[in-house]
C-alpha cells in the first residue's frame, strides 16, 4: 500500500511537470490565458519552485495584452505587494480595466476599491454600482459585498430583506463568507425569521470551508448549545481554529476558555497569551480584559499602568459595557 501511494504521488508530481512545460509553451507563444496558468504555476509553486516575481511578470505579460482576468490578478499584485511593490493606485487602474472589460471578479474588486478609498477616493454609491454589476455576472463575493451594502445602507437605501435575499445567493454559490452572514441573518434575525437551528447548519458550512469567522460562530454556538446541543469541548476546538487563523474574537474567546476552564484545563498564561493577541489586532472586548489581566495580575505580572492603558484603548474603541474595571463577560 505504501509503495502504492508512493507512486501515485510521483504520478501527480510528474504530471504537475507536464502542465508547467505545457503552460511554459503557451506563454512564451503570447497566448494570455497560458501567461495566466504560468504565472499562477509560479505562484502557487505547481510543477515547479515557488516564484513570486516570475508570477508577477507573467501577470503583467497577460495583462498588457488585454486579457480581464490577467488584469485582475495583477491589480490584486499591485493591491498586496505580491512580487513587485505594492501601489494601491496601480491596483485600482487594473481593477479598472478588468472591470470595464466585463470580468466580474474585477468587478467586485474595483467596488471593494471604491467602498474602502484604496487607490481612488472613497465613493459608496460607484461601490453599490460595481457590486451589482459584479453580482448580475454570478460573481459570489460580489452578492455578499452586495448583502453588506444593503444591510448597512452603503450606496443605497437600507433594506434587509435585500441583504438577507444576496447573502442567501453568496451562499448557496459556496462562498464561505456569504455562509457566514447567512447564518448571522437567521441567528439574529435579520431580513428573516429568526431560526437558530438554520443558523447553526449554514454556521457549519461556512466553518468546513474554512472561515475563521464562521468557525468562530460555530464554537459559540457548541459552548451556549444554540441550535444544537450544548459542547464545550467542541467549542473550545472551533475556537482554536479560528485564533489561529487570526480571528480576533477566537482569540478573544479562546482565552476565555482557558481562563474559565471552558472545554480545556485551566491555564492563565495561555489566557493571557490569546487576549494578547486579540487586544494587539485591535479587538475592544480583548483590550478589556487584558487590561484586566493586567489589573489583577491573571496570568502575568500585575501592572496597572498597562492595565489602565489597555482599558483606555478599549474604551475608546467604544466598549462601553465593558469599560475600565468591570468584567461583565
Amino acid at each position: 500500500m505504501e509503495n502504492m501511494h508512493m507512486q501515485y504521488n510521483e504520478m501527480q508530481i510528474t504530471k504537475k511537470e507536464k502542465e508547467f512545460q505545457r503552460y511554459i509553451k503557451l506563454a512564451e507563444s503570447g497566448d494570455s490565458d497560458g501567461q495566466n496558468s504560468l504565472g499562477e504555476c509560479y505562484y502557487y509553486g505547481i510543477g515547479t519552485t515557488k516564484d513570486e516575481e516570475k508570477a508577477f511578470q507573467w501577470f503583467l505579460k497577460s495583462a498588457d495584452g488585454g486579457n480581464i482576468v490577467g488584469q485582475n490578478i495583477l491589480g490584486y499584485c499591485y493591491h498586496y505587494g505580491i512580487g513587485t511593490t505594492k501601489d494601491e493606485k496601480k491596483a485600482f487602474q487594473w481593477y479598472m480595466k478588468s472591470a470595464e472589460g466585463g470580468n466580474i471578479t474585477g468587478q467586485n474588486s474595483l467596488g471593494y476599491c471604491y467602498h474602502n478609498g484604496i487607490g481612488t477616493a472613497e465613493n459608496e454609491e460607484k461601490a453599490f454600482q460595481w457590486y451589482l454589476k459584479s453580482t448580475e455576472g454570478g460573481d459570489s463575493n460580489g452578492q455578499h459585498n452586495l448583502g453588506h451594502c444593503y444591510i448597512n445602507g452603503i450606496g443605497t437605501t437600507k433594506d434587509e430583506e435585500k441583504a438577507f435575499q444576496w447573502f442567501l445567493k453568496s451562499a448557496d454559490g459556496g462562498n464561505i463568507v456569504g455562509q457566514n452572514i447567512l447564518g448571522y441573518c437567521y441567528h439574529y434575525g435579520i431580513g428573516t425569521t429568526k431560526d437558530e437551528e438554520k443558523a447553526f447548519q449554514w454556521y457549519l458550512k461556512s466553518a468546513k470551508g474554512g472561515d475563521s469567522n464562521g468557525q468562530h460562530n460555530l464554537g459559540h454556538c457548541y459552548g451556549n448549545g444554540i441550535g444544537t446541543i450544548k459542547d464545550e469541548e467542541k467549542a473550545f476546538k472551533l475556537f482554536l481554529k479560528s485564533a489561529e487563523s487570526g480571528n480576533s474574537n477566537g482569540q478573544y474567546n479562546l482565552g476565555n476558555c482557558y481562563l474559565d476552564e471552558i472545554g480545556t484545563t485551566k491555564d492563565e498564561e495561555k489566557a493571557f497569551q490569546w487576549f494578547l493577541k486579540s487586544a494587539d489586532r485591535g479587538n475592544i472586548l480583548g483590550q478589556n480584559i487584558l487590561g484586566y489581566c493586567y489589573h489583577y495580575g491573571i496570568g502575568t505580572t500585575k501592572d496597572e499602568e498597562k492595565a489602565f492603558q489597555w482599558y483606555l484603548k478599549s474604551a475608546e474603541g467604544g466598549d462601553t459595557v465593558r469599560n475600565l474595571y468591570n468584567r461583565n463577560l
